[in-house]
């Protein structure tokens, strides 16, 4: 997650005495993502992740923390905020919001196999059950709302055959937000950008799902779909690849089986969730911000992970 707002370790000696957590010895900015403010934090008591929000406010972040500290609590394995001595989990450095979580161990998985599928598809179901009480109510800010603010910001930077594409898969999310079929989706909070990097493995074992800050309540199958188009696909062409997206979705089945609804609606939804991050990074790709170690993802990846879903057989959910 890319450096907006450059943090030192003198700036850290002056902040990190408020947590339980001793003096620090070092900290490393993280590069990847384009959101927030990331780095890693060494102190005497262990390793730490450290977050400052730019683009997210203190009243909107509640949400994902307590979120975070809810499903750690219910065994989903999630980085736990860590409380100060009064027992906040939400701060400010550089006048801006910002948090401490615990750092999960092992590495990211950018070379999924089936056994990698099967686990995230059984966590993420297991992660869906879990959030069902989740007192805090937010919309996901990602969703149909926002692309429809979006697309008339990027259509000018596209050409002819994008444009296209772009104005007929609106017209058509559009309806299918509006049918009595999506109306009756189940739903709840969701993670909503569970890519491979936001997912850590000891070899095979899964241990954690990370970066809640594009969460949101939306439907569990839109999750999912974002969750399939990134984990299941041969990255050059955006093909799903059959035998992961079984091991996926059978894994999650088995944990909280889809129901009629949801299999009637997967195809659109899966196009639904190529559209969310084809949208994104066309904005992020034509109006960047600024920021130490910053690297926007291409869009057309998921352009073609969309026309993919428009034009290809895909696997039933069950």
């Amino acid at each position: 997650m890319a450096v907006f707002t450059p943090v030192s370790l003198d700036d850290l000696t002056q902040w990190l005495p408020q947590f339980p957590v001793g003096k620090p010895l070092g900290i490393k900015g993280i590069s990847s993502g384009i959101e927030n403010s990331n780095f890693f934090i060494y102190t005497e008591s262990g390793e730490y992740v450290l977050t400052i929000f730019e683009q997210l406010g203190f009243e909107q972040l509640p949400f994902y923390l307590h979120l975070m500290r809810h499903l750690a609590e219910r065994d989903v394995l999630v980085p736990a905020p860590v409380a100060n001595h009064k027992g906040e989990i939400l701060h400010a450095l550089h006048g801006k919001p910002a948090c401490i979580v615990t750092k999960l161990e092992g590495t990211s998985q950018m070379a999924p196999r089936p056994v990698h599928c099967a686990a995230v598809g059984g966590m993420l179901a297991r992660m869906h059950l879990a959030a069902q009480d989740f007192a805090i109510r937010q919309p996901n800010l990602r969703g149909i709302d926002w692309w429809r603010t979006t697309t008339p910001v990027v259509l000018p930077y596209l050409p002819e055959d994008a444009r296209q594409l772009l104005h007929a898969e609106m017209l058509k999310q559009e309806s299918f937000a509006a049918s009595d079929t999506y109306k009756s989706l189940p739903s709840g909070p969701i993670h909503a950008d569970l890519f491979r990097n936001n997912v850590m493995f000891d070899g095979e074992r899964l241990t954690g799902f990370f970066d809640f800050y594009f969460a949101g309540c939306d439907t569990w199958l839109f999750d999912v779909a974002v969750t399939v188009n990134d984990w299941c696909i041969d990255l050059d062409s955006g093909e799903l690849d059959i035998v992961r997206t079984r091991a996926m979705l059978d894994a999650y089945h088995a944990v909280r089986p889809f129901n009629a609804a949801e299999k009637t609606s997967w195809q659109p939804m899966l196009r639904a969730g190529a559209l969310r991050f084809w949208l994104s990074r066309l904005y992020d790709f034509h109006l960047p911000r600024e920021a130490e170690m910053l690297t926007p993802h291409d869009p057309g990846h998921f352009e073609r992970i969309l026309r993919r879903r428009i034009d290809n057989q895909i696997p039933e959910l069950y």
